[in-house]
């Protein structure tokens, strides 16, 4: 661990557990509990470093839910996982959320709003001094298509990431704790996703870990698209996930954010061997 990060000597892998009905990926297959546990113990075996917890839909046009129904997804995943080793993180916009999912034995905040959605969350990240992931994000999921305007997305997303970033150490976040993601698909358009992979190098070299989620996105699907142009479906992405996975890796991400651990666990090991020379 540096700085409450997992450092597994080659890019981290974070395993998606969505607890929610209405998830793009996996359409509510694990909004049941022991179902949640079980897939979660099952990344975990496979050699993912963190596993990441959310309770509230980010697909684009979902509608949000209140807090305290966050709060009573999130809470009995992550008890049983804490209680039984796993390192966590919980994914979510809302200091009251993030909050109590440390206090129950998460060790990271993955806040796809970077901070925007609840100012609080910045003093429950600087009071804690955990890591704290600072997406770019423009709004919430049901307004964000109609946000997705850049003069240069690489240069406009740095530009925002860096207001998000001096925002947190403003109020007491501490450098150390800070990790940055460019925020694939959030206001984006498939040409903006693929300028930002381009451009890891220029989020990689702010100086913070940066994490890459790109598994199962919109714009693999279309880049997978058949004959008649319609989008592969998100179970047919996984193949091209793993490419972003290894590619990421081999441009410096800390980590990668996936569902299907496997296939990018093998990506980002054979990345790291590459890189060294050897196994």
């Amino acid at each position: 661990m540096s700085g409450g990060l997992p450092t597994p000597g080659r890019c981290a892998v974070m395993g998606v557990l969505n607890v929610t009905p209405d998830s793009f990926s996996d359409g509510g297959r694990y909004f049941d509990l022991d179902a949640a546990l079980a897939h979660a113990h099952e990344m975990w075996e496979r050699g993912a470093d963190v596993i990441d917890v959310g309770g509230e839909s980010t697909r684009p046009g979902a509608a949000r839910v209140d807090a305290q129904t966050e709060i009573d997804r999130v809470l009995p995943v992550v008890s049983a996982l804490a209680s039984d080793g796993l390192c966590l993180s919980v994914d979510t916009t809302r200091a009251a959320v993030a909050e109590a999912a440390l206090d129950a034995g998460a060790k990271i905040i993955n806040d796809v709003s970077g901070g925007l959605a609840d100012p609080a969350m910045a003093k429950v990240a600087a009071s804690t001094g955990v890591p704290w992931v600072l997406m770019h994000w423009r709004g919430h999921s049901k307004d964000m298509n109609a946000l997705a305007s850049y003069e240069n997305v690489v240069a406009d997303v740095r530009a925002e990431l860096t207001e998000r970033v001096d925002a947190a150490l403003a109020a007491g976040v501490a450098e150390s704790s800070i990790v940055i993601d460019p925020g694939l698909g959030f206001a984006k358009r498939a040409e903006h996703d693929w300028a930002l992979l381009h451009g890891l190098g220029e989020f990689v070299g702010m100086g913070f870990p940066v994490l890459v989620g790109a598994s199962r996105k919109r714009f693999l699907g279309r880049l997978l698209a058949d004959e008649n142009g319609d989008p592969r479906p998100p179970s047919g992405r996984e193949v091209a996930t793993a490419a972003v996975s290894v590619l990421a890796a081999a441009n410096g991400a800390w980590g990668v954010r996936v569902h299907s651990v496997g296939a990018s666990l093998d990506a980002v090991t054979v990345a790291a061997a590459w890189q060294r020379g050897h196994g």
